[in-house]
C-alpha cells in the first residue's frame, strides 16, 4: 500500500455512467490484477475504493460508474486536478490456476479489474475468453479494447438489445480451464452455482477504512470471518460462503 498524489490525465464518459479516468503518479504500488485503490475526496469523510483498470510505469486507469454523491463529485473532475490516493489494496488474481483457457466473467462495471488480468493471461501464453453482462445496449463498455487484446468476448444483455439475451450464466462456455469473475453478488452466487470447475471471485463491498483496520467489510468463509478489503476481494470458489 502506498498513499500518493495522482494528477488527473483525463476523464471521460463512455456510457451515461461509467467513466474513465486516467491518471499520472507512482502506479507501481498496484503489483497485481484485481487490486483497488481508495481516493479521498474534498469534503468527505470515507474514501472511495475502485478496482484498478490498467497500470503501468506512472499510469493509472480506473473505470467507476456514478452511483452517488461521492462518484458524481468524481465525475465532475477536470485534467489537471490531484487527488490523494491509496493504491496496491488488496489481495488480486492469482492467475497460477488458470490452465491454458481461462474464462473471464464480468458483470456491469465488475468488468474493470478484469482488463489488467486478461493483460496477465495473455502475456502468460493463455487463450482468454470473457464474457461481458450488462442491462442493455447503452450500458455496454470495453468490449472493443478486450478483443483488442486478444480476447474473444461474448457480450449478454439482460434485455438482450446486444449479444446472448440473459445473463452472464446464460453465455457460459461449455468448456474452460478455470474462470474469474467480478460483479454484482447476484452475479457471483449465480457464476458459483453454475459455472463448471473452480475459480475466483472478486467482491464489491462497501468498506470503511480500506486496508482492514475497521472490519466493516467482514464475510464469512469456510476458514472464518475474512475482510473483503485486505484478505481479498478475490477469493477462491472452494472458501466462500453463502450467507
Amino acid at each position: 500500500m502506498k498513499k500518493a498524489l495522482f494528477t488527473i490525465e483525463k476523464n471521460e464518459r463512455l456510457t451515461p455512467t461509467v467513466l474513465r479516468m486516467t491518471l499520472r503518479g507512482p502506479a507501481e504500488a498496484v503489483t497485481a490484477p484485481g487490486q483497488f485503490v481508495d481516493i479521498a475526496l474534498p469534503g468527505r469523510f470515507l474514501r472511495r475504493p475502485i478496482s484498478v483498470c490498467d497500470a503501468g510505469g506512472d499510469t493509472l486507469t480506473l473505470l467507476y460508474k456514478v452511483v452517488g454523491g461521492g462518484t458524481e463529485q468524481m465525475a465532475a473532475m477536470v485534467p489537471g486536478g490531484t487527488l490523494d490516493i491509496l493504491a496496491g489494496l488488496g489481495n488480486g488474481f492469482d492467475t497460477a490456476p488458470a490452465g491454458e483457457s481461462p474464462l473471464l466473467i464480468g458483470g456491469g462495471i465488475g468488468a474493470a479489474p478484469l482488463y489488467l488480468l486478461a493483460k496477465k493471461l495473455l502475456a502468460e501464453g493463455k487463450r482468454v475468453r470473457a464474457i461481458l453482462g450488462f442491462n442493455g445496449a447503452n450500458e455496454v463498455f470495453y468490449v472493443d479494447e478486450f478483443k483488442a487484446l486478444g480476447c474473444g468476448v461474448t457480450v449478454a444483455t439482460a434485455d438482450g438489445s446486444v449479444g446472448v439475451k440473459g445473463f452472464v450464466t446464460d453465455a457460459l462456455p461449455e468448456e474452460h480451464s478455470y474462470y474469474y469473475a467480478c460483479g454484482p453478488e447476484p452475479m457471483l452466487r449465480a457464476v458459483w452455482a453454475k459455472a463448471a470447475g473452480s475459480g475466483q471471485l472478486s467482491f464489491e463491498e462497501r468498506m470503511g477504512c480500506g486496508f482492514g483496520a475497521c472490519m466493516g467489510c467482514t464475510r464469512q468463509t469456510v476458514n472464518g470471518p475474512k475482510r473483503v478489503c485486505k484478505d481479498g476481494p478475490v477469493f477462491r470458489k472452494e472458501e466462500i460462503l453463502w450467507t
